[in-house]
């Protein structure tokens, strides 16, 4: 009963902060709108980490998943018969791209996002929220790293000096720890899998329209999900009464609302802006850590989140440009 409790106190507390912010929204100029709209994306991405920490001591993690990746699902909907005409090939896509492919690709990007998703979750188990976001924060580092291996690219010029800072980071918030725990390494094997659905939808984001791509790796993960629930924990399928909440919370408001709003907020803040708004997500993280569940950092872990951000920023930029990789928290989204 303790556990419901708290569940239930943590979604109403986080839904009452994203009700505050959203009432700054109305009345802004367009590009103000856009930068508080992902600001609020990158709030709500962050408090997934405290919501899924104390929802995972109800549920396993493959039914989590499951469960809030088919919420989001019935909540994109909606949206995807009203915008029913996007279900037609990009007129720019190379090639004769059929309808089949966005299946096909949408298929393959719901499998990185399940090892996403599942790593994280299992990580939440072991290791404190606020660590594991500073650890899956690291995507952004890897991907270039990621790129340089597997496609003979060029090492970035500032990667150089963003990668010792994000293994100083990493040492520094495990120090504090006292020692790594297994669900630190979790957390790391997260980071790679999110660098590679990154790398993935690269290839992928520009065959497609962004609705209905998003929806089928929504459906992709759902359907995993499912699959490994029932091999992995079938006597469990079905969540108990304080699991609703934060379950509803995780599918409609952190899953199916922060893809529309990354889209609209995208339409008016360049990627350069983007990206530093979405590197404060770990910074957001460990606030909601604190608030919605007590965790608290200490100086040495407050110091190695700094470094872990700062080597998200320079990894973004090289010469001055800012890369356009989209974030990993969400499917893909593109601005049309």
């Amino acid at each position: 009963m303790g556990y419901q409790n708290r569940s239930v106190r943590v979604t109403a507390n986080t839904r009452r902060a994203v009700l505050l912010m959203g009432t700054t929204i109305a009345g802004m100029s367009a590009q103000a709108r856009g930068v508080v709209l992902l600001v609020l994306v990158t709030c709500l991405w962050g408090s997934t980490f405290a919501v899924v920490k104390t929802l995972g001591e109800l549920l396993p993690p493959p039914v989590l998943i499951a469960w809030r990746f088919l919420i989001a699902s019935v909540a994109l909907l909606p949206l995807l018969l009203i915008r029913r005409p996007a279900w037609t090939p990009r007129p720019d896509a190379p090639g004769a791209w059929q309808r089949g492919s966005l299946w096909r690709d949408g298929a393959v990007l719901g499998a990185w996002l399940i090892a996403g998703y599942g790593t994280q979750t299992t990580a939440l188990l072991t290791t404190t929220a606020n660590r594991a976001a500073f650890f899956t924060a690291l995507s952004v580092v890897l991907v270039p790293v990621w790129l340089m291996v597997s496609q003979r690219r060029r090492m970035p010029t500032l990667l150089w000096a963003a990668l010792p800072l994000a293994v100083l980071g990493l040492g520094l918030l495990s120090w504090e720890g006292g020692t790594l725990v297994a669900g630190d390494i979790w957390a790391l094997a997260c980071a790679f899998t999110y660098a590679g659905f990154i790398v993935t939808l690269e290839r992928m984001a520009h065959r497609h329209a962004a609705l209905p791509f998003t929806l089928v790796q929504v459906l992709g993960v759902t359907a995993l999900a499912w699959a490994w629930a029932l091999v992995a924990a079938p006597g469990s399928l079905w969540p108990p009464a304080g699991a609703w909440a934060p379950l509803l919370y995780l599918g409609v408001i952190a899953t199916a609302a922060t893809t529309l709003m990354q889209t609209v907020g995208q339409r008016t803040v360049n990627a350069a802006g983007a990206s530093l708004i979405y590197a404060l997500e770990p910074v957001t993280a460990t606030l909601f850590s604190f608030l919605l569940i007590g965790e608290q950092v200490g100086l040495r872990g407050a110091l190695g989140g700094l470094l872990v951000v700062a080597a998200t920023v320079l990894s973004q930029r090289d010469g001055g440009n800012q890369s356009s990789e989209p974030h990993a928290e969400a499917p893909a989204v593109q601005v049309q």
